[in-house]
Order: structure tokens, then C-alpha cells, then sequence
């Protein structure tokens, strides 16, 4: 029986086996001395066996076909604001990427509060920036208004 954790299981094998098949023409290299392909490829291997894991044990997951057709447009809204975010990164910089991001996710998906929306959107897109640009010296996008 198809249920949603076997499909869901399914998606992220296929997934990882690209990416680890892609990975193929990249040296590998070893642990002391790793190679471009390393990481890409060690975290593809985690991903196969977390999806194998998830589709093996799927039996108990609600079937596919009881997935609600309203669903769709928090998909497609995650879809575009992917998009959104692999455009607007190196134009908007990252804080302004982000805050538009979660502002738009929280308040016209889930329907959030204003309070909620800024304070959230404002307190993860300047304090990940912080954490990863000047704690962890991160390269990030500042953006053409040095946001």
C-alpha cells in the first residue's frame, strides 16, 4: 500500500542516489584529506539511509490518497518563496532575503499575527546573520543597500 512516509522515503533514496551519482566525477578523498565530493557525498549517504529508514517503517503512515487536495498551495507557496530566495539572495542580501521570506510564510500561509510575523522574521534574519556572518565569519550577501 502506498502511504505518504513510503512515498515520502522513496523521493529523499532517489534523491541522495542523484546526488551521490552526480558526486561520481568529483575526487571523494579520504578523512584526513577530503575531497570536494566528501561532503556532498557523506551527507547523500545519511539522507539514503534515513530514507530507506522512513519508507521500510512507512506501513503505519496514513495512505496517499488521504493527502487533502487544500494542501497544495503551502507547497506551492514553499516553492516560490525557494525560488524567491535563489534570486533574491545575491540582489537583496541575505537579511532582506530572509525577513521578506518568513514575513510573507508567516503571515499569508499560516496566517500569523503582525506581532508574531516582525518580531520573528526580524529576530531570525538579523540574529542567523549575526551568528553566521560575524561569530562564524560566514561570507553572506550584504545586498546593494548594505542590509
Amino acid at each position: 500500500m502506498l502511504t505518504t512516509d513510503r512515498i515520502s522515503g522513496a523521493v529523499l533514496v532517489l534523491f541522495a542516489s542523484g546526488v551521490i551519482w552526480e558526486s561520481r566525477s568529483l575526487p571523494l578523498g579520504s578523512f584526513r584529506q577530503p575531497g570536494p565530493a566528501y561532503m556532498p557525498v557523506l551527507l547523500a549517504l545519511i539522507l539514503l539511509v534515513f530514507g530507506l529508514l522512513i519508507a521500510g517503517t512507512g506501513g503505519r503512515a496514513a495512505p496517499l490518497a488521504s493527502i487533502s487536495r487544500r494542501e497544495w498551495r503551502h507547497a506551492a507557496a514553499i516553492l516560490v518563496v525557494s525560488v524567491f530566495a535563489a534570486l533574491g539572495m545575491e540582489r537583496l542580501g541575505y537579511r532582506l532575503t530572509v525577513l521578506t521570506m518568513l514575513a510573507f510564510l508567516l503571515k499569508c500561509v499560516e496566517r500569523r499575527s503582525w506581532a508574531l510575523t516582525i518580531t520573528l522574521a526580524l529576530a531570525v534574519a538579523f540574529g542567523s546573520f549575526y551568528l553566521f556572518y560575524t561569530l562564524l565569519r560566514v561570507p553572506l550577501p550584504i545586498g546593494p543597500m548594505g542590509i
